[in-house]
């Protein structure tokens, strides 16, 4: 049996910030963690070079956070991202900012952010137990504490949860978090992946598995509605079961009502020309090619892996000559340039995505607190939140933004008033 003042469920990101706050404000801090090394899933992120945050003010901030963004306004009110820039220089990891503002170590190492919020725990004294929760210890609509699946009972006036969601299971987000919170009497919204890869029904992108595009424009159609619901500039990439890369990651949070077939993808591999431009560059290409075959024309406009699929979707043979495309197979074949289409079956499966969308209703939680509404004691932060945002630094952000007003406030709280 153990006691603290404030228990922590969850050393990720968010967990550390809570408990190394706490701890900072004079609380006795209990920190429970099912692995025994803190913050795992932040030695994964940005492909182990970990995005911190985003240069942002908070209005942006906001805005990139289409998942109940607006309740997160006095967590990054109280911890901006210029305040998570701060707090990791001032522990010794140096900054850069690269574009569209996402911040990084200079390092290029996610493991030094680690290290540091290892070094924020130390240094605040927060006491650590290797174990995994298993059920709240509740009275009365009061939280007393936690027990571990071990049986043994962690006792404390203050928890927060801080388990993280469903996403690469490995680091220890198995969704334990879910369970705590609807046995306090949350409401759950149905989990899904978020910055997710997508699946997509056309073979060309087993074709092209591997091909990194950049400097593309995606539009992302929803069928049913009719209308375009996200586009974007930059890069992708394609695999055997679909495509990824920044921008679809980022398209991925705008499909909230996904259904196999209702989202279409088009990429326009030329965004910098417009269809006369294009058009005008196909002409003087014909020319200068009359008689290779057009397989072999379009070598200087399109990467080869993806010459044969658009020449397919055009309805252009590829063997053909160049001297021989009509006029009407050119403008095909510009269209196809300019909208490549793609079919959206799903998401790629939720333990690979970036983040899980989804989780405890912001409706149920104080957002100056981050204190839940339905059972005193209890706080609740980060991924386990039904927050998403965009990739860039954001996701990161609202996990050291909640973090801190949890702490904060779970180290200020009075036993008789948590």
């Amino acid at each position: 049996m153990q006691r603290a003042e404030v228990l922590v469920v969850g050393a990720g990101a968010a967990g550390c910030m809570a408990a190394g706050t706490a701890a900072g404000l004079g609380a006795d801090v209990l920190l429970m963690e099912r692995n025994e090394r803190v913050a795992r899933k932040v030695c994964i992120t940005g492909k182990g070079r970990c995005n911190v945050t985003n240069a942002s003010d908070v209005p942006t901030l906001v805005q990139n956070v289409p998942g109940n963004g607006r309740f997160l306004y006095s967590a990054f009110s109280a911890f901006s991202a210029r305040d998570t820039m701060h707090f990791f220089t001032e522990l010794g990891v140096p900054l850069k900012v690269e574009r569209g503002n996402r911040v990084f170590p200079e390092s290029d190492k996610a493991v030094d952010i680690a290290d540091a919020l290892s070094r924020f725990l130390q240094e605040n004294g927060v006491r650590r137990a290797h174990a995994r929760a298993a059920e709240l210890l509740l009275d009365n609509g009061t939280v007393q504490g936690v027990r571990a699946a071990s049986g043994e009972p962690f006792y404390a006036k203050r928890v927060i949860l801080a388990t993280g969601g469903l996403s690469y299971p490995a680091t220890g987000s198995t969704g334990d978090g879910y369970v705590l919170a609807k046995h306090a009497g949350h409401t759950i919204v149905p989990t899904r992946p978020s910055l997710s890869a997508l699946r997509c029904r056309e073979d060309l992108c087993t074709a092209c598995a591997g091909l990194s595009l950049r400097n593309v424009a995606l539009t992302v159609e929803d069928t049913k509605k009719h209308r375009e619901i996200y586009s974007d500039f930059g890069e992708m990439l394609f695999t055997h079961f679909g495509v990824s890369g920044p921008m679809v990651l980022s398209a991925s949070t705008h499909l909230r009502e996904m259904q196999p077939e209702r989202y279409r993808l088009y990429i326009d591999l030329k965004p910098a020309l417009s269809e006369e431009k294009l058009d005008a560059r196909l002409l003087r290409d014909f020319a200068g090619n009359s008689n290779k075959a057009i397989a072999n024309t379009l070598g200087l406009l399109l990467p080869r892996s993806l010459i044969a699929p658009v020449l397919h979707l055009a309805g252009i043979p590829g063997s053909e000559k160049t001297n021989q495309i009509s006029k009407a197979q050119r403008l095909s074949l510009l269209h196809t340039v300019k909208a490549l289409p793609l079919t959206v079956l799903g998401f790629f499966d939720i333990e690979a995505a970036i983040v899980t969308a989804g989780g405890v209703n912001v409706r149920e939680i104080e957002p100056k607190t981050m204190a839940s509404k339905l059972c005193r004691g209890l706080y609740i932060v980060g991924e386990l939140l039904d927050c998403d945002a965009y990739t860039g630094g954001f996701n990161l952000q609202i996990a050291f933004s909640t973090g801190y007003l949890a702490g904060q406030a779970a180290a200020q709280s009075k036993p008789e008033e948590a």
